[in-house]
């Protein structure tokens, strides 16, 4: 055994048990090989098994480690103007249709080096890490060309060796028509059908193929077609869908049996329905609900109806949801979308995991899976979203190893 924690309260995040927060009746557990490899009682721990390294916890709280699965951390420069003008009256779909929005950020990421899309994105992912994020997915979209877009899937990449984390990665092939091709956004889904996904597959850059379904970006059929693509070169896929609108962009995910949904606050339940039969996560951002001052929440009531796993991630992007803390999101699902804390907290575990297609080893403390974990000096986890900036961890394990110990 590598790693033994004593003293312990376990909120494992499993859903087979009918405790809160899948609490275990044990207060010790064991890392070994990078795993979960031994749970039970401390009193129990025989000669034999003596652990290399062995931390009392002093009755603290262990949880998973978290998963923010919905991020645009890589891209250069800001967005601080528009923040300006969104106050001042202008909407979201006012800036991106008078060359703002998510081209703006085009620009400027084309420009950069992959130093330089380095240098900015590691204040990002190291102000996430250090409240517990252990793994997290990073989209690309801010390029919209070949080279760029494998630029950011790169630079995606190589964060995961500089810091303390699993990266997953999205080609979000699908963000918005680039300059080049304005009023050709059929040639432009074919040239990412041609020349983007295949390049993400044959390279190994990209995990899951995403786009953006939605009246400023592009219609189900455009989707349609490059999931498809997707498909055929054996990734998977997910699809911002319902954000400002209802084009049937989570049924279409659900039909190619998309690993999640994301934003969905204009969902029918129809959409629900098609989500839960596929399996499809549910991913709620209220990071950008906030920051656009929405007044459609997603229907809840009827992905509990339903039983579709509902995730929370923190959307980090530069335009409409510039948070760098996942814990400001639990909050925020609780105060905005009535999740209960319990709900929340699974969210950015156990149903993140899902969302990313890491369930079976990651988001939950189980025999055998990663032995990724955060270690809280808190009375009760409800607390996690009950306030914020108010929760650093006392420690942070990755793969059974300490990475950050107070």
């Amino acid at each position: 055994m590598d790693v033994l924690l004593t003293n312990v309260r376990i909120a494992s995040m499993r859903g087979d048990t009918d405790a809160a927060y899948g609490e275990l009746d044990a207060d010790a557990i064991g890392f070994s090989d990078g795993c979960v490899g031994w749970i039970g009682r401390g009193a129990e721990i025989a000669s034999g098994r003596a652990p290399a390294t062995r931390l009392d916890c002093a009755g603290r709280w262990l949880t998973p480690g978290l998963i923010d699965c919905h991020t645009h951390l890589v891209y250069a420069g800001n967005r601080a103007r528009e923040f300006e003008l969104r106050l001042s009256g202008a909407t979201y779909e006012d800036i991106a249709r008078t060359g703002g929005g998510i081209n703006a950020t085009v620009t400027a990421t084309r420009a950069a080096s992959e130093d330089e899309l380095i240098a900015q994105a590691l204040p990002r992912l190291r102000a996430l890490v250090a409240e517990g994020v252990t793994t997290i997915e990073i989209k690309s979209g801010y390029g919209l060309d070949l080279e760029s877009e494998r630029k950011m899937l790169r630079v995606a990449r190589a964060l995961g060796s500089l810091v303390p984390v699993t990266v997953r990665t999205s080609l979000l092939a699908l963000h918005a028509v680039p300059p080049e091709f304005v009023g050709r956004a059929d040639a432009y889904v074919a040239f990412a059908c041609d020349e983007l996904i295949p390049a993400a597959a044959r390279e190994g850059l990209a995990d899951a193929v995403d786009g953006f379904c939605e009246g400023i970006g592009f219609t189900a059929a455009q989707i349609d077609r490059a999931f498809a693509t997707a498909r055929g070169h054996g990734l998977a896929v997910k699809l911002h869908a319902e954000q400002l609108s209802n084009l049937g962009g989570a049924a279409l995910a659900a039909h190619h049996r998309a690993l999640s949904a994301d934003h969905l606050e204009y969902l029918d339940e129809d959409g629900v329905m098609a989500m839960a039969a596929a399996g499809t996560v549910a991913v709620l951002l209220p990071g950008a609900y906030f920051y656009l001052r929405a007044k459609r929440p997603p229907p809840i009531a009827a992905l509990r109806k339903h039983q579709v796993p509902i995730a929370i991630a923190s959307d980090h992007n530069p335009g409409t949801s510039p948070y760098s803390s996942l814990l400001l999101m639990l909050n925020m699902a609780c105060s905005a979308f009535r999740l209960t804390p319990e709900e929340a907290l699974a969210g950015v575990t156990r149903h993140a995991a899902r969302a990313l297609g890491m369930a079976r080893s990651h988001g939950t403390l189980a025999l055998g899976k990663a032995a990724d974990a955060v270690l809280w000096d808190i009375a009760h986890p409800a607390e996690l979203a009950y306030s914020y900036g108010t929760h650093r961890p006392a420690a942070i394990f990755r793969a059974g190893q300490v990475t950050k110990l107070h």
